[in-house]
């Protein structure tokens, strides 16, 4: 493993120079890699294995999802399964469904994971909250998860371009005594940056804190309470959404990723400069109690109850339609569907 001093704190980290590809294909030479089902992350861990050369299956039902990975050149009867035959073919079993459809074909995936196979996650959410999904996973089987720091749209554009997008690793459960290399060779196979260990608990309380921070919900309530401070103050939809959003999404955050928000302090005009340094340690006060509050109830397991017991509901569907009409609706991303619109395009 590498080691890379992080601002004084030293981590060692897995890239692809001391783990490269071609260990990777070697250690899982003799593997079948089972994705269970084709959502979020299952098209671009499964596209982008396949790309690299390892033996891959998909399992899903019939449906959009099933013609959506025929339309990826995923072949019925070859490479592309019913569930149930592709858990028995199987040898990794990706276990990549909503955490709530994890909980409803978890005593199907049981059934067929036999002594010596691997059982393969992207998210602790199962297995650390047990008690409430019943997913404990048999004692002969390894178990361990690969995270990719971003949304499988994200990781297969990512691999396209040559790039990468890292993420974190972990084992729970190591039956063969190769669990942590096959769990680092999957990680390479997906298309990983970097690699930096974890655990099951340590991945979910973080990964549910940040999407619910500045991932997500975060973000998107700073986004709403600046655009209505300007537009009660007399500012149009479009200078409001501009000086919002898409300043900050399309100029400066690809700046902040390439090179760092000190690089971006240090670079900006005076005016902003000074502004931003006077400014961000009062919103660091006004939010970090915010951010407590939502970590301790992510640690009490608060929130893993809220979303099992609403994503499993009947009508959740239509329920989540509403609020996500509440979102599309509203004059600011109906003034970021303008914008967008009117981006020049780029040849």
């Amino acid at each position: 493993m590498a080691q890379i001093n992080f601002g004084g704190t030293v981590e060692e980290v897995v890239t692809r120079e001391e783990f490269p590809l071609e260990k990777a294909r070697e250690v899982l030479a003799n593997e079948t890699i089972a994705v269970i089902g084709y959502g979020v992350q299952g098209p671009g861990q499964s596209l982008n294995m396949r790309d690299n050369g390892f033996n891959v299956i998909v399992g899903q039902r019939k449906g959009k999802t099933y013609d959506k990975a025929v339309a990826d050149g995923w072949v019925p009867g070859e490479t592309l399964f019913e569930i149930e035959e592709a858990l028995e073919k199987g040898t990794i079993i990706c276990f990549l469904l909503s955490d709530a459809a994890q909980i409803e074909l978890w005593p199907t995936v049981k059934k067929y994971l036999t002594a010596g196979k691997s059982l393969y996650f992207s998210h602790g959410f199962g297995v650390t909250y047990k008690d409430q999904t019943g997913i404990v996973p048999p004692a002969d089987v390894d178990v361990f998860l690969v995270a990719p720091k971003g949304s499988g749209t994200s990781l297969r554009r990512l691999f396209v371009e040559g790039k990468g997008l890292n993420s974190s690793f972990a084992v729970f459960q190591n039956a063969t005594g190769e669990a942590r290399t096959k769990c680092i060779a999957m990680g390479i196979g997906v298309g990983s940056g970097y690699l930096f260990e974890t655990d099951f608990y340590r991945e979910v309380t973080s990964d549910l804190t940040g999407e619910r921070g500045t991932l997500m919900g975060a973000i998107q309530g700073i986004f709403a309470a600046q655009y209505e401070v300007l537009r009660e103050n007399g500012h149009s939809p479009s200078e409001a959404f501009n000086e919002t959003v898409e300043e900050l999404t399309q100029s400066l955050m690809p700046l902040v990723a390439e090179n760092g928000m000190d690089w971006m302090y240090a670079n900006c005009s005076t005016t902003a400069q000074r502004g931003a340094l006077d400014w961000w340690k009062p919103f660091k006060e006004a939010t970090k109690p915010v951010f407590q509050q939502l970590y301790n109830s992510v640690k009490s397991g608060e929130q893993a109850n809220i979303s099992i017991t609403r994503n499993s509901q009947p009508d959740y569907r239509e329920k989540l339609e509403v609020e996500l009409a509440e979102l599309r609706d509203s004059e600011m991303w109906q003034a970021g569907a303008a914008v967008r619109s009117l981006r020049p395009e780029r040849n």
